[in-house]
């Protein structure tokens, strides 16, 4: 059999879970996931753990958070004034929402409080701080 190695490009059906059991993502339900390994499309902790793999392979895995968003960091949270906010966009919480940083690149963030003048903007990642479970099946190297 062939192995996965670095520089493949494989298809693959995953599920992903937290620690609690909640499925965050799952491919079951549609065409499996590819991407090509050593060119950061996954987390690092994904990415490992395809390495090795023959087709036909299942496996589970846990990733700790430094193997997969990283941690929750609070400097990632911001404060901005309602009035930045265009007026076609009624804001709420846990609305996700695009914001272009003063360097030009764009960011998602979503929105975790609001009050009369401000709302509060979090741009970590929503499984930032969570280390992940994935069960992995590789269906193809491509």
């Amino acid at each position: 059999m062939v192995q996965v190695k670095a520089g493949d490009t494989v298809r693959v059906h995953y599920s992903g879970f937290l620690d609690d059991g909640t499925v965050f993502d799952s491919s079951l339900e549609r065409e499996p996931f590819e991407f090509t390994l050593g060119q950061g499309m996954v987390i690092p902790g994904f990415e490992d753990a395809v390495v090795g793999m023959d087709v036909g392979d299942s496996k589970t895995v846990n990733i700790p958070t430094d193997q997969a968003y990283g941690p929750y960091r609070d400097e990632l949270l911001v404060a901005v004034e309602r009035s930045q906010v265009p007026p076609n966009i009624e804001p709420d919480v846990g609305m996700e929402l695009q914001i272009r940083t003063p360097e030009g690149t764009v960011t998602n963030v979503t929105i975790t409080e609001m009050d009369e003048n401000s709302i509060t903007l979090d741009a970590n990642h929503p499984l930032a701080g969570k280390d992940l479970i994935f069960e992995i099946k590789l269906v193809e190297i491509v």
